[in-house]
């Protein structure tokens, strides 16, 4: 049988941004996934579906899958000769049992490559706005695991060395024993008044920092409710978190954002802001089930004086089944294009195709106006769309008020199906969860289907996991599904975009911050 390879790659602490671009790479192309529970499960979007996904992780104290379970899981896959990878928070060789597994593959003989990950002894720190080391106060900084049970007679731990050998100490998977961890620190030279500090969920929204000394942190720790998965640190470097905290001062720290529709640059602002994004798509663009309206089109093309896409989907399946019609783009000669949105154009140009119309208005009655002032170089009278003929392939389900008046203004008019969207199979356990606990601050939708999707996905609960949430629709059609389904819109945009949905959520941040 032939061999496959594994690859050990680390996930980073928590914030998606801190993956990899190697690491992501490699995702993408894998066949087998064996992952844990103490990473971002965000990441999991953008591994090829087709995959087979093994969930290993291990969440208060429980164990989905035990390590020698885990190392079998790799070594038959890799025999079954797929590309593996196995999928670790942080880095797979600081304390994540990552050496152990590679010592396995070495001796079944099976080819392995490891890809270092960001390790949160060093990333929680830096977003909680300590440095490891400064010229001033530390030259040097140690990782410790502090999960170990101290009050065994023989420690692997020389606790004189690390209290007296290093200026900054980083304990990963310490705060079951903080207690126990200053004690010895003391028991061994540090001064009681040591600076230290506890960082959970360092790089996430959900990062919650305290701070003290070695006398009183473990009682700072119980106060606040500090549980795993959280760092300690301990140095003089802890002093300079009020001047150098940055993550935690971000206008939308602390929030995470429901996006119902796949991830794109146009929400990368609200991450800048300190928001995490929650992809979880309720809507799927597939081909339609039967290309014949859109092949009648196609093959009188030449018969048409404007093309209008609403969308950058509309336009991408067209042009699909366009080339596969034998077509090219100089059969469009002479027909004017018209785009609904910047984004549309953009799709648009990017096929060597001039956009003559960009309407500022996205509602039926400004197109219209702005077609018609567009065609007077045509012959058309004003108000009027005699002799006008245009084609607008779009989704299966859409709205019909723009054919409807064209024809009425004595246009003609063709919408063939271009495209059709589906409900994903998609698990919403992490999800329910999350919206349970208060975790989404804001909840968008981008058209009617996305929110009744959602709502079909969720189950009977669905309307009381939203109502925490801020809610945002992208424009009036989606407010109002929303409005008659029970619930209330705080924020709907000027401009039904995504970047006008963004720049609304944005404008909203004193209102969501407190």
């Amino acid at each position: 049988m032939s061999k496959g390879k594994v690859y050990l790659i680390g996930a980073g602490p928590g914030d998606i941004g801190l993956l990899t671009v190697k690491g992501m790479r490699c995702l993408q192309k894998a066949e087998t996934v064996v992952y844990d529970f103490h990473l971002n499960a965000q990441i999991l979007n953008y591994i090829n579906h087709d995959a087979e996904f093994i969930y290993a992780g291990k969440r208060g104290g429980h164990h989905a899958m035990t390590q020698d379970q885990i190392n079998r899981a790799l070594i038959d896959k890799a025999k079954e000769g797929k590309m593996v990878c196995r999928l670790k928070g942080g880095d797979p060789f600081v304390f994540g049992r990552g050496g152990e597994e590679a010592e396995l593959l070495a001796a079944e003989g099976i080819e392995f490559e490891v890809i270092p990950g960001i390790s949160s002894s060093i990333a929680a720190p830096a977003y909680a706005g300590i440095p490891l080391t400064h010229r001033k106060f530390s030259s040097s900084f140690s990782v410790i695991t502090g999960n170990e049970d101290i009050t065994k007679a023989e420690s692997t731990i020389e606790w004189a060395t690390v209290a007296s050998g290093t200026d900054t100490l980083v304990f990963l998977m310490g705060v079951r024993n903080i207690n126990n961890i200053a004690r010895k620190l003391i028991e061994h030279g540090k001064l009681p008044d040591t600076p230290a500090a506890v960082v959970r969920w360092g790089t996430r929204p959900d990062q919650k920092t305290v701070v003290g000394t070695l006398a009183d942190i473990a009682e700072h720790v119980k106060d606040e409710g500090i549980r795993p998965p959280a760092v300690m640190v301990v140095g003089n470097v802890v002093q300079l978190r009020e001047k150098l905290k940055w993550y935690e001062t971000k206008p939308l720290f602390g929030k995470r954002i429901l996006i119902t529709r796949r991830y794109t640059e146009e929400y990368a602002p609200l991450e800048d802001l300190g928001a995490e994004i929650f992809e979880f798509p309720t809507i799927r663009t597939v081909p339609p089930e039967n290309y014949s309206s859109l092949d009648r089109a196609i093959d009188k093309i030449e018969s048409y004086n404007w093309m209008v896409f609403t969308s950058a989907n509309g336009f991408s399946f067209f042009m699909q089944r366009f080339l596969a019609r034998d077509r090219d783009i100089r059969d469009l000669k002479g027909i004017k294009l018209c785009a609904i949105g910047t984004k549309t154009a953009a799709t648009i140009r990017s096929h060597g195709l001039k956009v003559d119309l960009v309407p500022g208005q996205f509602n039926a009655e400004g197109l219209l106006e702005a077609i018609m002032r567009e065609s007077k170089g045509q012959g058309a009278k004003s108000k009027s769309l005699d002799g006008i003929k245009i084609l607008l392939p779009r989704a299966e389900v859409a709205r019909e008020i723009f054919p409807q008046r064209v024809r009425e203004l004595g246009g003609e008019i063709d919408t063939p199906v271009a495209y059709r969207t589906v409900k994903p199979e998609k698990h919403g356990k992490r999800l329910k969860r999350f919206l349970k606990e208060g975790r989404i601050a804001v909840a968008t939708f981008t058209s009617a289907a996305t929110f009744a999707n959602f709502i079909d996905m969720m189950g009977d609960d669905a309307m009381d996991l939203l109502k925490p949430a801020v809610i945002a629709a992208i424009g009036p059609v989606t407010k109002e599904a929303i409005n008659k389904a029970g619930l209330t819109v705080s924020i709907v945009p000027e401009e039904a975009t995504i970047k006008g949905m963004v720049d609304a959520i944005i404008a909203s941040c004193s209102v969501l911050r407190s």
